[in-house]
């Protein structure tokens, strides 16, 4: 009897041991590879958390993926390999449960792999990131170009937000914020380029992922004047609408919705693996410590000169400069901004959004504002600034301005400026363009 209950007992542990094991084990259901100008990244989508083992084997050079207790239920057929150090990507069965994916390289790499717990947004999630090392990189060459009068050029970074496996708000009919923000920051670029004495330099130049500490850091390394950070608003009720301009609050939102949109935005850099919480005490300090800075008055001033500009092209969600706390937004150095170009999450926004000509508006609007800032208040050395000092600086007026705050702004008489145009009263015009007289 007892050797019977014995029986009974072990056979039952052992089936609820597979039961446990059966239902532990994870399939990999897509693969999606993204090439960054630096690295390139490969995501294995997961129905489950797996734990994983990388090695790296040489003659011939491979990485090698060892998934536990995994099945692969896709293939690699799609993935596109040009331009990347990856050969050609394989897969077998190790030890009877286990997934082992072996990547052929062709070029020397730094592999570095981690795994993503699922969220909101999407499943578990296991990443391997190959850093190219051995052969320079392509990166953007920002130049501070000398002029005839000795003076560089002001350096704008654009920055397209989201990219990669953040795809950011997602709209009706598919539409992804990534895609929008990145069309419309290649036509700032654009429009910086054929301006004498700008140079531009798009923080992220394809459909791949960079952390927001990442973004702060590119736009201190190519020694930018300003940092335009490019998005498109979501929000729970598809009826909210408008386009908006955020500057950094030392003190916190400044509203609900600046509040939830900078939680929204914030939580994005967990998608790259990354912490802010942990790496970011000594800057959050900083500006913690500088309640007012010229860097936050420089970021509000610029703000609200494209919020001006945005508002002959779309519906303001709110007609003043917000102030939230953007991660990306945490330059001490330089001023900053935050464009959210409307609510893609809207049906009719979405649709404009998604167009080439409105695109274009919402990108000549955005320009337009830079522009006339940095012409009213350009960075010493630069040869706007020495423009303005001979007398050569031009203004695009905006909605809500006035001769007399156009005139206190660039520090001049108003008769003389008056004078400098041929006005006589005091009606002016949005899109008018004034000449700004010698100082």
């Amino acid at each position: 009897m007892d050797r019977a209950w014995i029986g009974a007992t072990l056979s039952f542990l052992v089936a609820a041991t597979l039961v446990v094991s059966t239902a532990s084990a994870a399939d990999v259901k897509d693969v999606r590879l993204w090439r960054a100008p630096d690295h390139t990244r490969v995501v294995f989508d997961l129905t489950g958390p797996a734990d994983h083992k990388l090695m790296v084997l040489s003659n011939p050079s491979r990485i090698v993926l060892d998934v536990e207790d995994t099945r692969l239920r896709t293939d690699f057929s799609d993935l596109k390999l040009d331009n990347t150090p990856i050969r050609q990507v394989r897969s077998g069965v190790r030890d009877g449960d286990d997934l082992r994916v072996v990547l052929d390289i062709s070029a020397a790499v730094d592999p570095r792999s981690f795994a993503l717990k699922a969220n909101d947004q999407a499943g578990d999630r296991l990443v391997l990131d190959l850093y190219d090392k051995g052969t320079q990189a392509s990166k953007p060459v920002v130049k501070k170009s000398a002029t005839a009068a000795g003076k560089r050029d002001i350096i704008i970074a654009i920055d397209a937000g989201h990219g990669g496996e953040d795809p950011g708000a997602l709209g009706p009919g598919k539409r992804r914020e990534k895609d929008v923000v990145l069309a419309i920051s290649k036509e700032i670029h654009r429009l910086f380029k054929a301006d004498s004495g700008f140079t531009p330099t798009l923080i992220r130049s394809g459909d791949y992922y960079i952390s927001l500490k990442g973004r702060r850091d590119l736009a201190r390394k190519r020694k930018a004047d300003l940092f335009v950070s490019i998005h498109a608003d979501a929000f729970t009720r598809k009826e909210a609408n408008g386009a908006s301009v955020y500057a950094l609050s030392t003190r916190g939102a400044t509203s609900t919705a600046a509040r939830y949109l900078a939680q929204r935005e914030n939580a994005a850099d967990l998608v790259g693996g990354v912490s802010l919480s942990d790496k970011d005490d000594m800057l959050a300090g900083v500006l913690a410590d500088l309640s007012m800075t010229s860097t936050l008055d420089a970021s509000l001033q610029v703000g609200s000169q494209v919020l001006g500009h945005m508002g002959g092209v779309a519906r303001l969600h709110k007609k003043n400069v917000e102030q939230a706390g953007f991660a990306v937004l945490k330059s001490p150095d330089i001023p900053s901004i935050l464009v959210e170009t409307g609510f893609i999450s809207n049906p009719g926004e979405a649709k404009k959004l998604s167009t080439p000509s409105y695109q274009k508006k919402m990108a000549r609007a955005i320009h337009a504002g830079i522009k006339n800032y940095l012409i009213a208040h350009p960075p010493s050395g630069t040869l706007i600034a020495y423009n303005k000092a001979q007398g050569g600086a031009e203004y695009t007026i905006a909605r809500g301005d006035t001769l007399s705050g156009i005139a206190q702004r660039f520090n001049v008489s108003l008769a003389s400026l008056k004078s400098a145009n041929g006005i006589d009263g005091s009606k002016i015009m949005v899109g008018q363009k004034l000449t700004i007289p010698a100082t």
